[in-house]
């Protein structure tokens, strides 16, 4: 029972940072919490504890052993499976938090990026890079392109 719970509080635990970031990011609040690695200790130190926890002598034979089917068999057990899923939280939220930041800094807008990283890090990554590639490559192009005269 304590398992679920803890997952279930975890998963609570990082939605106010992201709720901060999407709907609240420029507010000074926003900036102040997201300034700080504080939001990481607790659910780094939930990481460790869920990973002693799933250690085993089964469990570090399956750990040494990374081929798919192995994976797929250590991860249908409960105890790695939410220790997998805080690496998953604390990652995508340490992503978040950058891509947040990047955005704080160069005015690129980070919502949908934001909204992909929340539910799916890698995505929500992929989308800030284009982006503000997308901006940076836009940006040189208008700022190269002649402004005609209207003088005449």
């Amino acid at each position: 029972m304590w398992l679920n719970q803890l997952f279930d509080l975890a998963n609570l635990f990082v939605l106010p940072f992201w709720a901060l970031m999407i709907l609240l990011p420029n507010w000074k609040i926003t900036q102040n919490v997201m300034s700080s690695v504080v939001p990481f200790v607790p659910l780094a130190g939930l990481y460790i504890y869920f990973f002693v926890l799933s250690l085993n002598p089964d469990s570090l034979n399956s750990f040494a052993d990374t081929s798919l089917s192995n994976l797929s068999v250590l991860f249908g057990n409960e105890r790695v499976m939410a220790t997998g899923w805080v690496h998953y939280l604390v990652f995508d939220l340490f992503v978040g938090r950058w891509i947040y930041w990047e955005g704080q800094k160069t005015g690129v807008w980070t919502v949908h990026s934001l909204i992909l990283c929340l539910f799916a890090g890698p995505m929500g990554l992929l989308s800030h890079l284009t982006t503000a590639g997308l901006v940076k490559v836009l940006g040189k192009k208008s700022a190269e392109t002649p402004v005609e005269s209207t003088s005449g």
